[in-house]
């Protein structure tokens, strides 16, 4: 006997046969939760890695691929690949009759960028992930053995708590701590980081790519995570399954499905229920909160802490720009709630930059120049004033200083030292002194070199022709849109 549908209306009057987009969210709704209850996700018995899929992912690659993941391999193969990349971008807008980004700054009336206050400090504190993603502008994999010492650690610490004492004492905007890798969790610095810098009332982000959460040793995650109060941006470049497993590898869908319900259980994402989408009721039948007054601008802990903070970030699957937020998020809301039962505050839209897998999937495709033209035919002179690379200071693994997590996959570091860097070629990365310079040959600044963050206030930022990416259209950067519109 056939089984009976999962929801029937035959036996209504026609006047009153409900919509049939009403009756596909029931019946979604219906799946959802069945779905949900059958494979109890937020309390799994027995996990099982993904890297051995990875791998074997990584093993059917073509040779070019291959090879180009050993020449990454070592620093001096990692170079090398950095001035391919970047000759071959400046190639490409040269023929397109595209002016360098320095240029089209200039153009517009803006002066060449310079560093401000810092008030983010964002660490890469590793590139081991148990994904190999075909976007990833840091080339992450399994494979990668590259993490942060805790000498390095330490250090960054010290200068956060310097940073956060200053901040407290002059009353200006919190500090931030981005935890970026790889998949971060992996990284045996990663939850003493945490905790230090929560004890210090400094917010903390995890960069997660939620299949993290359903790793083996990683049973615990989602609690630490909401025990730190520590804000969530994680990685789901799609709210369908084949697109998001083309772009991430086989299984990833399901397995960040599991992550944010396992999220969701602990509290992340509860905001989330009280927004509707297509204006129809939100999700738990309630009207929003009324806003709570902001908390004062300082790095010690609140008596009423905030929210437990859930964002996803989409990136495009191709060569074109990201959407607004604003435009994409309800249907991320509508079909991830319906579909999936589960919630997340906000989505950020990101550009994808032309860097490393990206960059060798355009080259690939013969899309470079085309890309590139789009990018700098979208130059948007609203969105320069947002960039991260004025208040964020990226660190690499090993303790090296960059302008952003971008300029750091690109082997263009700030400097330190006399002489000059054929590594920069627009902006000087900060000329400026800081411990000398002039006095020592040349060399790629680290956190040992620097005794407070302030230091770097004012220094030049480091560009080339991926910069365009951050200033397409809407603007682009590690906190979303840098411009309205």
């Amino acid at each position: 006997m056939a089984s009976p549908p999962l929801s029937t209306t035959s036996h209504l009057p026609s006047s009153k046969q409900p919509h049939p987009r009403d009756q596909c969210r029931r019946r979604r709704r219906h799946v959802a939760a069945a779905a949900a209850a059958r494979d109890n996700s937020t309390t799994p018995t027995t996990a099982t890695s993904l890297i051995p899929d990875t791998l074997r992912e990584m093993a059917a690659e073509g040779q070019e691929t291959r090879a180009l993941r050993e020449l990454a391999a070592t620093d001096r193969g990692r170079a090398q690949l950095a001035r391919e990349e970047r000759a071959a971008r400046r190639r490409s807008l040269a023929s397109a009759g595209l002016p360098p980004f320095s240029s089209a700054l200039a153009a517009a009336g803006l002066p060449p960028l310079t560093r401000g206050r810092a008030s983010i400090l964002q660490l890469n504190v590793g590139l081991r992930c148990n994904q190999a993603c075909t976007h990833c502008h840091v080339e992450s994999s399994p494979l990668r053995t590259e993490e942060m010492s805790r000498e390095v650690a330490d250090r960054c610490l010290e200068l956060l708590r310097r940073a956060a004492a200053a901040s407290n004492a002059t009353a200006s905007a919190p500090l931030t701590l981005d935890l970026t890798g790889g998949a971060p969790e992996l990284s045996s610095q990663f939850r003493p980081l945490v905790r230090a810098a929560t004890a210090m009332g400094v917010t903390v982000i995890d960069r997660c790519n939620l299949t993290v959460l359903t790793e083996p040793g990683q049973e615990d995650l989602a609690s630490f995570l909401a025990q730190h109060r520590v804000r969530v941006v994680a990685s789901l470049p799609c709210y369908g399954e084949s697109n998001v497993d083309a772009q991430r590898g086989k299984g990833v869908f399901e397995r960040s499905i599991q992550g944010l319900r396992m999220l969701n259980a602990v509290g992340y994402g509860a905001s989330g229920r009280t927004k509707p989408v297509d204006g129809g009721p939100a999700a738990d039948g309630v009207a929003p909160p009324p806003p709570s007054a902001a908390p004062p601008h300082d790095n010690t802990p609140h008596p009423h802490p905030p929210p437990l903070q859930l964002d996803l970030v989409y990136n495009p699957g191709g060569a074109f720009l990201a959407p607004s937020s604003s435009s994409l998020e309800p249907a991320y809301r509508r079909e991830l709630r319906e579909a999936h039962n589960v919630e997340f505050d906000s989505l950020l839209c990101l550009n994808n930059l032309p860097v490393k897998r990206f960059a060798d999937w355009l080259q690939r495709s013969g899309k470079t120049g085309e890309y590139l033209s789009l990018l700098a035919n979208a130059f948007n002179p609203a969105a320069a004033a947002g960039l991260m690379c004025r208040d964020t200071v990226s660190v690499a693994w090993d303790g090296r200083v960059y302008d952003c997590d971008f300029n750091q996959q690109l082997a263009m570091a700030l400097m330190i030292g006399g002489g000059g860097d054929e590594g920069e070629e627009e902006g000087d990365g900060g000329r400026a002194s800081a411990a000398g310079a002039g006095s020592h040959p040349r060399r790629p600044l680290t956190v040992f070199d620097i005794e407070d963050l302030s230091e770097l206030e004012g220094r030049h930022v480091a560009t080339d022709a991926h910069c365009y990416g951050c200033t397409a259209g809407q603007g682009s950067g590690c906190q979303g849109a840098t411009a309205a519109g």
